[in-house]
């Protein structure tokens, strides 16, 4: 929660730790005590004393459980705590029933973590609320379940409310868990939820849901609790702790979905694995217009250029920049807007990139004027970034990568991708332009759905898939895809961030397209399923018919690179 707001967990400035302000010393004593003789065989709190660093349990811990314990422990940066279930308990999870003394230790993490922040889960006078996120030991960006605002309910929303002095507050963040919780925890289709607040927007004439008053939340509100009782035969459940054990459970469970299954075939990462499972103090970026959400990569992930990259947006929440509901602005607007934090945010791109020594994708959040760090990670790149990327940080004394390291940073796709024909001459045909999130020309039959594009690409045919964004859904028709192309969404959207992974071109955010169920129009152009368009991922042009593609140039990095390769492998380069 905020400074303001929770007198009982806030930053320290300039050092990013985190104060006890309701403990005595002596309470906090007995709980960093707690953390070191539980002993947890599941269970880790994000300061847990491992005997290694930490950022080398990723088996362990997940990806994003292990570098949120690197950043608390060993960085100090600002992160909210919480604590991590690890891989092994997804396993036992997925072989039928939670391991013995599982929720156990569950209990005692999230008792911990009450005394730590001062608050109880789902408390109906002052509640905490927390995250319930995946994080494999590989990276699957949007590929597994989330669920935020846990622990809300009609008792715990009016204390929210009267805890902020926030009532709207309250209820948009209510309105996005059970929103959120019916569709991955419930099953139940999320058109239902969808519909309920297009309906309420359109009626209110307000273009995004931040526009909605309280009056207005409570109608959807009702009409989302309606729906779970219509589709599953009881009320919404309002219990925390089977809300958190829902959570947990269904997010062990995605590990099996279609869409992760799809994305593992396509990495070639170990269906065996599990994901580990991240249970973290909520911090909120949908307070005010002080508050935002934002993706940031400490260096351009297409180009490789050593400038930060990423989305931004003010009063909302992580899923609002990823999901592509809402047009995003440039990570840039953060510096105009709350330049301190902008500044606060660089430095810790800094510190990232001279740890890890690598390029970071980062999650963060911003409630009311202080920034808190969600997460990072080795970020995606295209081939051309890549070759940058290794070339630059072997070169740079700060960072120093061996030569060794730079080359095993480029895997033989990023070698395939800035080989492969990637430029055109600009078409005469272009009828719309969006933001150009993946380089390269693509070619093909436009297709609506990812199963349509699979279907056709079975067929013999050469797809471009599009969508009004896409979700983790789509991954298998994005697979196939040689182009993707979206109404909305931003650079670091979830289109944008899987395609430029795959070095499949992309265009999103074009606002100019009208879609239909099986055709688009811009202006009075009409394109219809199966007709042939052409993308291009850098520009961010759309146009009709075929363009001319012709080799890219060859970027000098990867001289550079091969060189590297030949003298540390000679046998392998002829």
């Amino acid at each position: 929660m905020s400074r303001r707001s929770n007198p009982a967990i806030h930053r320290v400035r300039g050092t990013g730790s985190i104060r006890r302000g309701v403990l005595t010393p002596q309470a906090a004593t007995q709980i960093d005590s707690m953390h070191l003789l539980m002993s947890p065989r599941f269970v880790f709190p994000f300061d847990y004393n491992h005997p290694r660093p930490p950022r080398e349990l990723s088996s362990t811990l997940g990806g994003k459980g292990a570098n949120l314990a690197e950043m608390t422990s060993v960085l100090n940066l600002p992160v909210p705590p919480g604590f991590t279930i690890s891989t092994e308990a997804c396993s036992g999870a997925l072989h039928g029933a939670w391991p013995d003394g599982l929720r156990e230790e569950i209990e005692r993490g999230l008792a911990a973590l009450e005394q730590r922040v001062g608050r109880t889960l789902g408390d109906p006078n002052d509640p905490m609320l927390v995250s319930v996120r995946s994080g494999a030991s590989s990276s699957m960006p949007g590929m597994l379940d989330s669920i935020l605002n846990l622990g809300l309910n009609p008792a715990s929303v009016k204390g929210l409310a009267r805890q902020t002095g926030d009532e709207r507050f309250a209820l948009d963040s209510y309105r996005r868990f059970v929103s959120m919780y019916a569709r991955v925890v419930l099953g139940i289709s999320g058109d239902l939820f969808d519909t309920a607040l297009a309906s309420q927007m359109t009626a209110s004439a307000v273009v995004d849901p931040s526009g909605l008053t309280s009056e207005q939340l409570q109608l959807v509100l009702g009409q989302s609790l309606a729906a779970v009782r219509d589709t599953t035969g009881s009320s919404f459940p309002e219990n925390p702790m089977d809300q958190l054990e829902g959570a947990i459970d269904a997010v062990f469970r995605s590990w099996m979905s279609p869409r992760a299954m799809a994305y593992r075939e396509r990495e070639g990462i170990d269906h065996g694995l599990g994901t580990a499972v991240n249970v973290q103090l909520m911090v909120f970026g949908n307070r005010d217009e002080r508050s935002a959400t934002g993706v940031g990569f400490t260096r351009n992930p297409s180009t490789g250029e050593q400038t930060p990259f990423g989305d931004v947006l003010f009063n909302a929440q992580g899923e609002d920049v990823v999901g592509g509901v809402r047009k995003t602005l440039p990570l840039s607007e953060l510096g105009h807007r709350l330049p301190q934090v902008y500044a606060e945010l660089l430095e810790i791109f800094h510190r990232l990139e001279l740890h890890y020594r690598d390029m970071c994708d980062t999650e963060f959040t911003v409630e009311q004027g202080a920034l808190w760090m969600l997460q990072t990670r080795s970020g995606k790149r295209t081939g051309r970034a890549a070759l940058r990327i290794a070339v630059e940080m072997a070169s740079d004394p700060a960072i120093g990568l061996t030569r060794d390291e730079a080359v095993s940073r480029v895997t033989d796709e990023h070698l395939e991708q800035v080989l492969r024909p990637q430029t055109g001459q600009q078409a005469s045909s272009t009828i719309a332009t969006g933001l150009g999130a993946s380089p390269g020309i693509a070619v093909g039959r436009v297709y609506f759905s990812a199963d349509a594009a699979v279907e056709a690409v079975n067929r013999g045919e050469v797809v471009i898939l599009v969508r009004p964004e896409t979700s983790p859904e789509d991954v298998h028709g994005m697979s196939a895809a040689e182009g993707v192309l979206t109404v909305r969404g931003g650079l670091a959207s979830h289109a944008a961030v899987i395609a430029r992974s795959w070095g499949v071109p992309a265009v999103v955010g074009v606002e100019a397209l009208e879609l239909g169920t099986h055709s688009f129009t811009v202006g009075e152009i009409d394109v219809a399923e199966g007709d042939v368009i052409s993308i291009d991922g850098t520009t961010g042009g759309v146009s009709l018919g075929t363009t001319e593609v012709m080799a890219a140039d060859r970027p000098e990095e990867l001289d550079t690179i091969l060189a590297w390769k030949q003298e540390l492998q000679p046998a392998v380069i002829r």
